[in-house]
C-alpha cells in the first residue's frame, strides 16, 4: 500500500495538484470537485500568510456541491480535512429548524466544530508528552510499590506502621532510607524490564469527572454566581470521591501515564489554540441543503426550511457564536454545502445564502466503468476490505477481473432501475456476493476462494433479474 504524503505541521503545504493526487487515491473521478476544494484549501494557506490588516477583508469562497447521493461529496470534504489536519464536522441540514420548531439550533454546528478541534488538539498534546509522562509514571509507580512493601514489612514485624521519621533514632532512619533506596533501584530495574507486570497493587484513582466552570451561561435565566457556587461545591464533592482499586502493575502504569500526561498539558492553552484552529482552519460540511427549499404554497414538515436558511445565513456570512469555551468567530470557517437538487435548483435557495456559496461544482453520476474503478483503484476499496477481513480466518479471496466487471454491471443496472445511490450500491451487492463465504469462513480456513463472473451471477443474478425483488434486497 502506498504511504500518505500528508504533510507534518509547520512544513510547506501541499499544492493543489498534490491535494488532487492524494484524493485520487481514495475517490474515483469528480475532478472538478477535487480541484475546487484543493484551490479553497490552498487559498486558505495563502490567506494565513498575509498581514493581519489585509486578512480582515478576505473571506473564504464557500463551495456548493451538486450531485446525487453516493458519488463522493462527503468523502471529498472529509478526506481533504484529514489531509490538511483541519477540524471537520458533517451536519445534515434537515436536523435543524428555525426558532419556534423542535430541532437543533444552527449555532450548535460551531460548538460541535470547537469540540472536535479541542479534542483533536488535546490528543496531539497528550501524545507529545507521552514519553515524559511515561517516565513520571514510572517514578510514581516505584514510589507506590516501595511504600506498600514498607507497610507490609512493618506489619510482619508486628506494628501497623513504622514510627514517623522524626521519632526514629538517626541511625535507624539512615538504615531505613538506605534500605528503601536499594529497593527503589531494584524495583526500577524490574519495571524497566517489565518484570512485575502481573503483580497486583493498590492504586488511588482520581475522579474521572471532568467539569469546567466557564464565564458564559448558555441557558438564559441562570444566575452566574449561583451557577459557579453550585459547580464549585460539586467539584469538592467529586474530589473527595477518590477510591482505592486493586490493579495489575501493567494497568497501573497505563493509568498513571494518563494522569501524568493530563498534568503536563495546559488545557487552557489547548482551548485557546483549538479555537484559533477552528476559526482559521475549520471545515463544515452541510449535507442535504436542498431539503431546506420550500416551494411556494407548500406546508407540512418542511415548513421551517426557509427559516433554517435564514438562521444559517449569519453563521456562513460571519458572526460570533458563544460557546462554553468563549466566543468563536465564523468569518473564516470554510463551509461546503451539498445536495442532490433533484426537485429544485440552487437558485431556489434564498438569494443571500446563494451568494455565500459562489463556487458551484456538479458531481457526475457514476457509470459502470466508474463503479469498476471504485472496486479496484482506491486503497480502501471494498475488495481489499473483504480480503483483509477473511484473511483473519485463513481464507484467501481472489477477485477476477470479469467478476469485478460483473459486480459493477449489476450495480449500474440496479441504480438505473431503482433510486440511484451511487457507489453505495456496490456495498449491498458485494455483501450478497460474499455472504455465504463469510458465513462458512471457519470451515473454509486454509482455502482460496475465487470470485468470478459466474459466482457473482450465481449469488445475485436472479435477484437483479427480478426488478421488484431487487428494489427490496439490493
Amino acid at each position: 500500500m502506498m504511504t500518505s504524503v500528508r504533510p507534518e505541521r509547520g512544513t510547506l503545504p501541499l499544492t493543489p495538484a498534490e491535494i488532487v493526487a492524494e484524493l485520487d487515491r481514495y475517490i474515483v473521478g469528480q475532478e472538478e470537485a477535487k480541484r475546487a476544494v484543493a484551490i479553497a484549501i490552498r487559498n486558505r494557506w495563502r490567506w494565513q500568510q498575509l498581514p493581519a490588516e489585509v486578512r480582515r477583508d478576505i473571506v473564504p469562497k464557500n463551495i456548493l456541491m451538486i450531485g446525487p447521493t453516493g458519488v463522493g461529496k462527503t468523502e471529498i470534504a472529509r478526506r481533504v480535512a484529514q489531509l490538511v489536519d483541519a477540524p471537520f464536522v458533517k451536519v445534515e441540514a434537515t436536523k435543524f429548524t428555525e426558532v419556534g420548531y423542535v430541532g437543533r439550533d444552527v449555532e450548535s454546528i460551531v460548538r460541535e466544530l470547537v469540540e472536535v478541534s479541542i479534542s483533536s488538539l488535546h490528543g496531539e498534546r497528550l501524545e507529545a508528552v507521552r514519553e515524559e509522562a511515561s517516565r513520571a509514571a514510572l517514578q510514581r509507580l516505584v514510589d507506590i510499590l516501595v511504600e506498600q512493601r514498607e507497610r507490609r514489612r512493618a506489619k510482619r514485624q508486628g506494628s501497623e506502621a513504622e514510627a514517623e521519621p522524626e521519632e526514629e533514632a538517626p541511625e535507624e532512619r539512615r538504615k531505613r532510607e538506605r534500605r528503601m533506596a536499594r529497593e527503589r533501584r531494584r524495583l526500577l530495574d524490574l519495571l524497566s524490564r517489565d518484570g512485575l507486570e502481573d503483580e497486583t497493587i493498590e492504586l488511588d484513582l482520581e475522579s474521572e469527572f471532568d467539569l469546567f466552570v466557564t464565564p458564559y451561561a448558555e441557558n438564559g435565566g441562570v444566575d452566574l454566581d449561583e451557577f459557579q457556587e453550585t459547580v464549585a461545591d460539586l467539584l469538592e464533592t467529586l474530589q473527595a470521591r477518590r477510591r482505592t482499586r486493586r490493579v495489575s502493575v501493567r494497568e497501573a502504569r497505563r493509568i498513571l501515564t494518563q494522569q501524568e500526561a493530563q498534568r503536563l498539558v495546559d488545557f487552557d492553552a489547548v482551548v485557546e489554540a483549538a479555537i484559533k484552529r477552528a476559526e482559521e482552519s475549520g471545515i463544515v460540511f452541510i449535507d442535504e441543503i436542498d431539503k431546506l427549499i420550500t416551494k411556494d404554497g407548500e406546508y407540512g414538515p418542511d415548513v421551517s426550511g426557509e427559516g433554517v436558511q435564514r438562521d444559517l445565513l449569519p453563521i456562513v456570512e460571519g458572526s460570533v457564536v458563544m460557546t462554553r469555551y468563549g466566543p468563536v468567530r465564523t468569518d473564516h470557517i470554510l463551509f461546503i454545502a451539498a445536495g442532490a437538487f433533484h426537485n429544485a435548483s440552487p437558485s431556489d435557495l434564498i438569494p443571500e445564502l446563494q451568494g455565500r456559496f459562489p463556487i458551484r461544482v456538479e458531481l457526475q453520476r457514476l457509470t459502470e466503468d466508474d463503479l469498476y474503478r471504485i472496486l479496484t483503484v482506491p486503497e480502501n476499496a471494498l475488495t481489499w476490505q473483504y480480503r483483509e477481513l477473511l484473511s483473519v480466518e485463513g481464507v484467501e479471496l481472489v477477485f477476477t477481473e470479469d467478476g469485478l466487471r460483473e459486480v459493477a454491471r449489476l450495480a449500474a443496472l440496479v441504480n438505473s432501475r431503482a433510486e440511484d445511490i451511487g457507489a453505495r450500491r456496490l456495498a449491498t451487492i458485494m455483501e450478497k456476493v460474499i455472504e455465504e463465504i463469510s458465513f462458512r469462513a471457519p470451515e473454509l480456513a486454509g482455502q482460496t476462494v475465487c470470485i468470478d463472473a459466474d459466482y457473482v451471477r450465481q449469488r445475485v443474478g436472479t435477484i437483479v433479474a427480478d426488478e421488484d425483488l431487487s428494489k427490496f434486497i439490493l
